[in-house]
């Protein structure tokens, strides 16, 4: 699990075929204290497993599965890539829960200047809007952010000079493709309203309704 707070940029050295997928040469840009061989590291958001750690550098497979769902793919040699090591348990929980499993993603349709910030605005399936609230948490390429607004299929959001300075979403023009985790939560609350249900009905003989999450904080 991690958190969306990025600890850092890092680069992708290389990459290579690997068993139908590609094996990635990854560089941290901050020290990995006390690595552990096989410990999982967020790369833009998707979870992968390091290896061959020596210092800042280390070895990460890409599956097939993972290449069709993000944009991992369209990585090249030299780019700048962010990073966030696991959570502890021990740890702040700064952002949301993440847990590093992409599910779609988004093109950036416009971004514009308002003081110091910058307001960002993507367009993204339809089929996950109704993860998607005002106020509510989204993952951008690894990056805990609040949604400022949102439609069926656009949403924006606005990043402070800080994040624009130590994430590559200060890299981002009109068009770039970004991976979107949606909030985890949100997936389950919709999973307790659908148990026993069938086509997507909420179950008649279930005690979870609307006014339960409600009453209990989930809405």
């Amino acid at each position: 699990m991690f958190t969306g707070i990025v600890q850092g940029k890092g680069k992708l050295l290389g990459k290579r075929k690997a068993g139908g997928g590609l094996s990635f040469d990854l560089e941290a840009g901050f020290d990995l204290s006390d690595p552990q061989e096989g410990e999982s590291i967020a790369i833009c958001g998707v979870c992968l497993t390091a290896y061959n750690i020596v210092g800042r550098r280390f070895l990460a497979d890409v599956s097939p599965e993972t290449l069709s769902r993000t944009r991992l793919g369209r990585l090249n040699t030299g780019d700048a890539v962010n990073m966030e090591r696991a959570l502890q348990v021990t740890d702040r929980l700064g952002g949301h829960i993440v847990s590093g499993h992409v599910d779609c993603l988004a093109s950036l349709s416009a971004l514009k200047k308002v003081g110091n910030f910058t307001l960002l605005n993507f367009s993204f399936p339809t089929e996950y809007s109704h993860y998607m609230i005002e106020k509510g948490s989204v993952t951008i390429d690894g990056v805990s952010l609040t949604i400022n607004d949102c439609g069926d299929d656009c949403f924006s959001v606005s990043i402070i000079p800080q994040t624009l300075r130590e994430t590559t979403l200060g890299d981002l023009v009109v068009g770039s493709r970004v991976n979107i985790e949606v909030d985890i939560i949100g997936k389950y609350v919709e999973k307790l309203l659908k148990r026993g249900g069938e086509g997507g009905k909420v179950s008649q003989t279930s005690s979870i309704d609307t006014r339960f999450l409600a009453e209990n904080g989930f809405l």
